[in-house]
Parts: C-alpha cells; structure tokens; sequence
C-alpha cells in the first residue's frame, strides 16, 4: 500500500505541479474559509466537475502558502480498485506508520468520492473525534451523503461545486473582452452555452467526453448503486429528461413513451437528481401545492443537455443558465392560470427569464401583478449582473 500512496502524494518527495487550473475564486475561498473550522468540508456534485482539482489547489496553497509540512498532508480516492481491501481507518493508520506521525499531530485528509467506502459515515466520526485532523471529501452522489443515520450530524459543512459559469468559462478559456469590444461578449457567450461548464471538455471540446461521462454516471452511480439491470431503460429517460430540460415534467407522460410504471419513472427521476445530472424545482405554494405538483427539470450542465438535444432553443438554454445561477437561493416556479413565471427565489425575488425576447401579455400582467417588492427580467448577459446583487 506504501507504493500506492506515494502516488497519490507527490508532494512526499517535493514533487507537485498543478496543470489547468480553473480560476474558480467564490469555492476556494469558501474552502479556505473553512480551513480553520473543525467540521468535515464535503465537497458534492457531478463527477468530472472539479472537485479534485480544487482539492489539489487547497492542497497547494497549504503547502506553499501556509507552510504546511507537505508529509501532514494525505489524499486518496475512495474508489481506487487497489485500496477496496482496505477501510478509510486503516488506510489512515497505514499513513500514520509510513511517516512516523503521532494522533496529537495535526494533519489533512483529503478523500476523493469518501461514500465509496462501506460505513464511510462511521468511519468519518471516529476519525473526527479521535484524532486531530482536518477532513475534506468529496462525493458525485448525492444519496449516499442523504443518509438517514446521524454520524456527522453537526461535524459536516455541505460545499456544492457546480459547472463553470460563464465568467470561469472565458478565464479557463483565456478569453479576455475589452471594454470597447463588449459586443462581442453575446457571441462568446452563445459559445459557451453550447459547451457548457465541464472543465475537460471546455478544454478539448471532444464530444465523445460528454457521452463517457454520462454513461460512466449511469453505471456506476445510478445502475450498479440502486441495481438497475436495464441500462438501456436509463439512457432513454435521461434522453427524455434532456428533452424537456426548462419544462414542467409529466411522469405519467414519461412512463407512457418508456412503457413503464409510473413508479419505475419516478424512482428514475430521484436517482438522476441524486446523480447530481438533473435538478428539479418545485412549484411555489402552500405545502400540499409544493409537494403534489409536478417539478421543472433543468439539465446540470448546458453542454451535457446540447449534446443530447442539439444546439436549439436558446432562449430555453439561457433559462437554464439562469437557474445555475440562482440554484444556491433555492427558487420556486410560479404558475397561476395557466401562466408562468420562471422564478421565485427563497427571499422573494421574482425572476424571470427571456433570451432577447418579451413577455407575452398574460405573462407580464402576472408578472406585474404578482405580490413581491423585488422583480428581474433578465434578457441578456448584461442583465445577468442583476442577479450578483441577490444575497443568500
């Protein structure tokens, strides 16, 4: 095991180099915010979207900034094949020997995709309340850190890495628009909402990227976890789910064209929300409206949703750009005779969302009508800048 680790660790023997780092400045300072706090970081969302990366460049910045002595600093992935016979405790302790580092000494475990580990959450408090250490992990699926045992009850903080924005897309991509060049920022930004956020294929643009990765989620996240033998059944309803990305979604519908029972089809939709591929919104209302009515669906990657459906609907596109925007407010739909408004974020802003075009006249009489100080009608990348004024 001593040879796998130093693998993982390079900065052991003062190796380290950090290749395509992404700029991603309103995470890391949250990472480096918690730094100081005890509680375990847990970094969640889609495989592939940078949380390893982010990772590494905590880990640099504790070595080369905060002169952290490199041999303090651990990190391993959970779901290495060549560590399945070993348990997080003893993958630690086998660490421990190897530098000859005592349970008072402070050290920092970095542990990639943790909940592939059996009774990770056990495992994780015994850690935490033993030793001293500072414990950051990541998972790409959001039901096995929904666990209804209470191990971290108050030992955790919860960070969710989203794909890049628009405005990390163009510093990934060294893209920078002069003042006097502003018109050409519609243009880029038509580029990026048809690649969308994912680092590696921001990077090479290699399509084939996007539909491994896909696949790579349904087996391993969604198949082999809840165990689904029909992969082909998955792979159609995500396709479906794609489809309707920026609409109300019918289950009934879905089960109907997928020749499966209503109760098959909703499992799959909470298994695709848990895989962190879809995100679903709830109507706003009275609990019982919440709960009961159908959800709207928005894709968690825009060049994952173009690769499935093609490069239409822009204005469907930038909606749902809109929404990852806004996604940490936790907002609602509106719907009221028939009319809807794409937004209401938890503090009471009402949002809505048109690609260079307007409100129809039903539309904008709910939307002037509608019982909220705060209003947004965001029609292009300038009007995005209303929604960093929106606070959590």
């Amino acid at each position: 095991m001593e040879q796998i680790l130093y693998r993982y660790n390079p900065w052991w023997e003062g190796e380290f180099e950090l290749k395509n780092i992404i700029d991603r400045p309103q995470i890391f300072e949250a990472l480096k915010d918690n730094l100081a706090t005890k509680q375990i970081i847990f970094l969640t969302g889609l495989r592939r979207v940078g949380k390893t990366t982010l990772m590494k460049q905590l880990i640099y910045y504790l070595i080369a900034e905060m002169k952290i002595n490199p041999k303090l600093i651990f990190y391993a992935s959970m779901d290495d094949y060549l560590l399945a016979n070993k348990n997080i405790l003893e993958i630690i302790d086998e660490y421990r020997k190897i530098h000859k580092i005592v349970f008072s000494k402070k050290v920092y475990l970095f542990l990639d995709e943790v909940a592939y580990q059996k009774d990770f959450e056990l495992q994780l408090k015994n850690i935490y309340d033993q030793q001293n250490v500072k414990i950051f992990a990541s998972s790409s699926s959001a039901s096995l850190l929904k666990s209804k045992k209470a191990f971290l009850t108050g030992r955790n903080i919860a960070l969710e890495v989203l794909p890049l924005d628009f405005e990390e897309y163009l510093r990934f991509k060294k893209i920078i628009v002069k003042k006097t060049d502003k018109h050409l920022l519609e243009r880029h930004f038509e580029d990026f909402m048809r690649t969308g956020g994912m680092p590696e294929y921001v990077l090479t643009g290699n399509t084939e990227y996007l539909k491994e990765l896909v696949d790579d989620i349904i087996q391993k996240d969604i198949a082999a976890f809840y165990g689904v033998k029909d992969t082909q059944i998955l792979k159609d309803f995500f396709l479906l789910l794609m489809e309707r990305a920026g609409k109300i979604i019918s289950i009934n519908k879905i089960a109907k064209i997928l020749d499966i029972s209503p109760d098959s089809a909703k499992r799959y939709l909470k298994m695709f929300a848990d895989s962190y591929l879809i995100f679903l919104v709830s109507r706003f209302g009275k609990t019982n409206e919440r709960l009961l009515s159908a959800k709207k669906i928005y894709a968690a990657d825009l060049g994952i949703r173009v690769y499935f459906t093609g490069f239409r609907d822009k204005g469907s596109l930038f909606e749902n750009y809109v929404y990852l925007k806004i996604k940490k407010l936790n907002p609602r739909y509106v719907y009221r005779e028939k009319n809807e408004i794409d937004f209401l974020t938890e503090r009471k802003t009402l949002i809505e969302a048109k690609y260079n075009s307007e409100m129809n006249k039903e539309q904008k009489k709910l939307f002037d009508e509608f019982a909220v100080e705060k209003k947004m009608l965001i029609k292009n990348i300038f009007d995005l800048k209303k929604i960093d004024s929106l606070k959590e």
